[in-house]
């Protein structure tokens, strides 16, 4: 049931992915104190318009805005408004899409707005958002889809959480396949859970979205009455990191990265394959 992609799919894929990357840029540029979450939202839809790209976001089993805009104890799903502004301080996990010529790319990142945040929050992002990379490090031939989870888990576990404790990696929601459309075949879990196997095998053409989601405190979450914003259970804050990755013969590809993820997956001895885009 997995998509395999031909090497010009997945440069079609990259096309995508780095329009993501570029409303990553800009919305980053804009989340600061006193801005709105709709004022992101617009800055991400001009990006997508400039590119010549949809969004799939908007629209997609109703949600009605271009990102999501996950604010403090909102672990994903946080729709942007002009009731919530953001203040010095607050953390915000911004997820970003994008379609070319019918392909996807999903991405997202944790932004910190001005000043002053406390330590056990920059090492809450640090840690989920090199998780992630350890996560895209074992895009491996040969792997199998539990090798990611592994890597993702044993990451996280192994990070002394500052206060004592342990780390919450959400368990109600994962990565995901990729393709032709956002959300596809295989899940993703950011854990590994015996029972659901090794997964399969991953071989040149799989594309995944690897997204680890961590709290301060618990792995529970809930669903606000919106339908769409999710929570922790315990209103512990909460960061989130995703890119989207491709597999070819030459190796991985990182879609959402400007540079294939060249620079960090060498910290994991790990070489990128070219971009498929390079002239």
């Amino acid at each position: 049931m997995v998509q395999i992609k031909t090497p010009e799919q997945i440069a079609k894929m990259r096309e995508a992915g780095l329009v993501v990357a570029a409303i990553h840029a800009a919305t980053r540029e804009a989340a600061v104190p006193g801005a709105t979450t709709k004022d992101l939202d617009d800055v991400a839809r001009k990006v997508i318009a400039e590119h010549g790209a949809k969004s799939n976001f908007l629209g997609y089993g109703g949600f009605p805005a271009t990102i999501c805009t996950s604010v403090n104890e909102v672990v994903v799903h946080g729709i942007p408004d002009d009731k919530t502004v953001l203040k010095d301080g607050d953390i915000i996990s911004i997820d970003a899409g994008a379609i070319i010529d019918g392909w996807h790319g999903d991405a997202a990142y944790t932004a910190f707005v001005g000043t002053g945040h406390a330590p056990e929050l920059i090492e809450l992002s640090r840690v989920t958002e090199e998780s992630m990379w350890a996560g895209l490090a074992a895009m491996k031939l040969g792997n199998r889809l539990v090798d990611i989870s592994r890597a993702i888990e044993t990451y996280i576990r192994r990070q002394p959480k500052p206060g004592g404790g342990k780390y919450g990696i959400v368990e109600d929601y994962g990565g995901h396949g990729i393709g032709t459309e956002m959300h596809m075949d295989p899940h993703l879990l950011n854990y590994v859970e015996r029972r659901r196997g090794k997964g399969p095998k991953l071989v040149p053409g799989f594309c995944l979205a690897i997204e680890p989601m961590v709290s301060l405190g618990t792995p529970r979450t809930e669903t606000l009455e919106d339908d769409w914003t999710v929570i922790t259970t315990d209103g512990t804050w909460s960061s989130h990191w995703e890119h989207s990755i491709a597999l070819t013969e030459e190796g991985p590809i990182v879609l959402t990265s400007p540079d294939c993820g060249k620079a960090k997956l060498a910290e994991y001895g790990v070489t990128t394959a070219p971009d498929p885009l390079a002239k």
